[in-house]
């Protein structure tokens, strides 16, 4: 069994930046995928960022290019997502997500990791 469990949500204004971590305990081998999802009041859990076993391969969603930036550091079984320039529709619960394959890809699909967090909360005001 894997445990994950974030930190760093928060309230924020509108173009500001937060910084999530995840911290990975158990049976970790620091060769899963990671990523972050995010979930908004009434809609579906969506893809944020996922980066791959060795993080030389990341995979963002549309929406936040250029302004979320993961990272991950094996040594410290972490994964930390830098949020800059904020929006209101940023505003959702965010969890971690990490697969049990080994050497796994940067996957956009929720259904490919097993183990999650319990959510942080991100809410930006206007």
């Amino acid at each position: 069994q894997v445990q994950l469990v974030e930190s760093g949500g928060g309230l924020v204004q509108a173009g500001g930046s937060l910084r999530l971590s995840c911290a990975a305990s158990g049976r970790t081998n620091g060769a899963s995928a990671m990523a972050w999802f995010r979930q908004a009041p009434g809609k579906e859990r969506d893809i944020v960022a996922s980066i791959n076993w060795s993080g030389g391969t990341v995979y963002y969603a549309d929406s936040v290019k250029g302004r979320f930036t993961i990272s991950r550091d094996n040594a410290k079984n972490t994964v930390v997502l830098q949020m800059s320039s904020l929006k209101p529709e940023d505003t959702a619960v965010y969890y971690c997500a990490a697969s049990n394959a080994v050497f796994g890809s940067a996957w956009s699909q929720s259904w490919r990791y097993e183990y999650w967090g319990q959510g942080t909360q991100v809410t930006v005001s206007s």
